[in-house]
Formats: C-alpha cells, structure tokens, sequence
C-alpha cells in the first residue's frame, strides 16, 4: 500500500511539474514579444482612414538598442521551446520575426535607400541576405517567409499575405501590435479587411476587380483554403470590403467579373 501511495505522490508532482512547465511555455510565448509591441506602437502611424500605417525608421534607429534586444529573445528561443507551443503561437513568432528583422534591415541602410529594393547587389536581394538568428540558424526573409510559413510543412495560412511586411507602400500594413498566438485569429481577419478595403490596393471598378499583385504572386496559396476553390471563392468572402453587392460577388465566383493585378508600389512605407 505504501508503494502504491508513493508511485502516485510520485505521478502527482510530475503531472503537477509538467502543468506548471507547459503554462510557463505558453506565459513565455506570450510575453515574449511585449517588447515588439511596445516598438510597434510608438514607431508605426495608421492612415486617416485606417487602411494602410507608415513607420518611422527614423525613430527604429533612436530605440534601436531596444530592437536589438528583442531580436536577441527571439535568437533565445529554442527548437524545444518552440515545438511546445501551438500552431498559432508558432506562426505569430515567425510573422513578428519577419517583420521585425525587415524594419531591423531597412534602418541599417535607412541613410542611403527610397527602396528596400536598393539593399543588396546584382546577384543578391534584401530577401537572400542572411541576417535573422532563429531556432539555431541565421536564416533570410526568404527562408522565414517561403519555407517555414509557406512550405507544404508550414501553416496553410494565406493570410499571412496581409501580415507579413516588405517595407513598401504596395505591401499590407505593418501592424501597429505584435502577433500574439491567443488572438492570432482576430489579428489576420483584420489585416485582411483592412487591406482589401483600401481602394488603392484593391477595387471594383468599371466591370473589373483590380486587385494588388500580391494575388498574382501568390494565387496557388489561396487554393483549397478551409474549403474555399481558389483566388476567386476567396475574394468573394470580403464582397463588403471590395464593395462588391451579392449579386457581383456571385458573378465573380463564377468567373464573370475579370480580375486585373495592379502595379506594385515599393516606394520605402516611411513616414514623410
């Protein structure tokens, strides 16, 4: 009886530890990117109309020691520590560290840019240059965007198109709040509205919808989303914010309404 007693004392505190070492992960997860935000909300500015934000690099480059210390955290978190959380908590860590170390890059070049195009030479791209230490490996942009969170072993998560900032003017909105997993949901709903109800990125007009170039570049990812039979079907669900009525959004489902890609802007997203 006594051994009985202590094997299950014994359970009780290893269930009990392993309670408290999950609930730590997650507290840590969320709190991790506090830091971000705080940099986010002092530096990012929101249009009049709530559409789109410009950042002001030049204030990133005053708080830049608070920058490096939140790339740092990141650069901490471990391949353990971050197959312990969830789906959600992993993609909001990866969209914070892609924007992160794009604003990190834009504003060690910020003197001598109008682009982020204009980093890199010839034969290489601000997208190619390794410059992001995270899970054990100093990785690209390209790497965090096109392997980890678009990869047939990634997230399934188009959405991710409206969250992930390039610097310029023609990209979604750099969020003024960091990513976090618990509301990660309400986050990318939101980032999508807000993108296609800007009408000079996306808009109905004359019989056409003219949409930005991120659809066109990325058509492939809005195929079989949650059930949805591609680029169009999914278009469709945001009728409101394209100003489409049901009827064209049925004719666009259908295949009726023509789609044009419009140019895109990559003028630095600065503020002037």
């Amino acid at each position: 009886m006594h051994g009985v007693v202590s094997r299950y004392c014994q359970a009780s505190v290893f269930g009990a530890l392993l309670v408290i070492f999950c609930c730590s992960s997650v507290f840590a997860n969320e709190g991790l990117h506090n830091g971000w935000d705080k940099l986010l909300k002092k530096h990012v500015v929101a249009s009049k109309e709530g559409y789109d934000t410009r950042v002001d690099y030049a204030g990133f480059i005053e708080d830049k020691a608070s920058l490096q210390a939140y790339l740092a955290e990141l650069a901490a978190v471990t391949q353990e520590n971050y197959r312990g959380w969830s789906a959600h908590q992993q993609l909001a860590f990866l969209i914070n560290a892609y924007n992160a170390h794009t604003v990190a890059l834009v504003i060690e070049h910020y003197a001598d840019i109008d682009s982020i195009r204009d980093i890199g030479g010839f034969f290489s791209s601000p997208w190619s240059k390794k410059i992001a230490p995270l899970l054990g490996e100093v990785r690209t942009l390209d790497e965090i965007e096109h392997d980890m969170i678009r990869s047939d072993k990634g997230f399934n998560e188009p959405r991710i198109h409206f969250a992930v900032n390039c610097a310029s003017i023609g990209c979604p909105a750099l969020r003024r709040q960091a990513y976090r997993g618990d509301v990660l949901e309400t986050q990318l709903a939101e980032q999508t509205r807000l993108f296609l109800s800007d009408p000079s990125r996306n808009r109905f007009a004359e019989g056409k919808l003219l949409v930005s170039k991120i659809f066109n570049w990325y058509e492939d990812d809005f195929e079989q989303w949650r059930g949805l039979s591609g680029l169009r079907a999914f278009l469709a669900q945001y009728a409101q914010a394209l100003s489409l009525n049901n009827a064209d959004a049925n004719r666009l489902r259908d295949g009726e309404i023509p789609i044009t890609f419009l140019d895109y802007d990559w003028s630095l997203n600065e503020v002037r």
